[in-house]
């Protein structure tokens, strides 16, 4: 049976063409669900698909160690690199799909088509959190089980009918270890607490120093981590106890 005839079939040969890539998380989201939650997730390029194909690959922690209140030049490389990876892991796919049968297209994993306010073709976390491979943490970032906000995705939307997975409830437990550091402020006890506005004041500072250039930060990003006791999750993703 072609596995375009084969929803799991054909989502078990993506994820391997995937993880060829080097993505390490896998998740498909029905949009019209997601959809009716948040209307805003993507411009008009959507209107002609059914599903998502969501991925993630981890950031290489080491590359966070010197950051501290500001971002530094070599988490900047390791974020420009890693969308590499996902554009071309995320092309791999959308030919498979194309090869398939299916309409298909790649959204760019850091593509600004806004500035006030920011945002791009799609909202990549609102999709992961619709294709079940993370929740909104405090910080306003999807943050996964396994490797929490320490991960860059990329989204497809297409037309096949891959099945949907199912959300994940916010799990952040008692941590709150992302709140603190944040330098514009911008995280508060809740994810509705987050002030979008400071944060994207602060990146736009950050734009200036040398060698970075672009609206990145990454202080909550290293604070949420699977090494960090607090979270509700152990390092395999798996609850721990209260």
């Amino acid at each position: 049976m072609p596995s375009s005839d084969d929803p799991a079939a054909l989502a078990a040969r993506l994820e391997e063409i995937a993880s060829a890539g080097g993505v390490r998380a896998f998740g498909a989201a029905d949009l019209g669900k997601a959809l009716e939650r948040s209307p805003d997730l993507f411009d008009r390029i959507g209107s002609r698909f059914a599903r998502a194909v969501v991925m993630a690959i981890p950031l290489n922690p080491s590359s966070l160690d010197g950051v501290a209140d500001r971002p530094t030049p070599i988490y900047f490389h390791a974020y420009r690199q890693l969308n590499y990876r996902l554009d071309d892991a995320a092309f791999a796919v959308e030919q498979a799909l194309i090869a398939e049968g299916h309409r298909s297209l790649a959204i760019a994993a850091s593509q600004i088509v806004s500035h006030d306010p920011p945002r791009g073709h799609v909202s990549h976390r609102h999709m992961a959190v619709a294709a079940g491979l993370g929740w909104i943490g405090r910080s306003g970032l999807l943050v996964t089980p396994r490797y929490g906000a320490r991960v860059r995705l990329v989204t497809i939307l297409t037309d096949a009918p891959l099945e949907a997975g199912r959300e994940m409830a916010f799990s952040c437990g008692r941590c709150a270890a992302c709140v603190a550091p944040c330098p514009a402020g911008a995280i508060g006890r809740r994810p509705e607490d987050y002030n979008l506005a400071a944060c994207y004041a602060k990146l736009t500072e950050f734009t200036r120093i040398p060698y970075v250039g672009q609206h990145i930060c990454g202080v909550c990003v290293k604070a949420c981590g699977p090494d960090n006791p607090g979270r509700a999750v152990d390092k395999a993703g798996n609850p721990r106890e209260a």
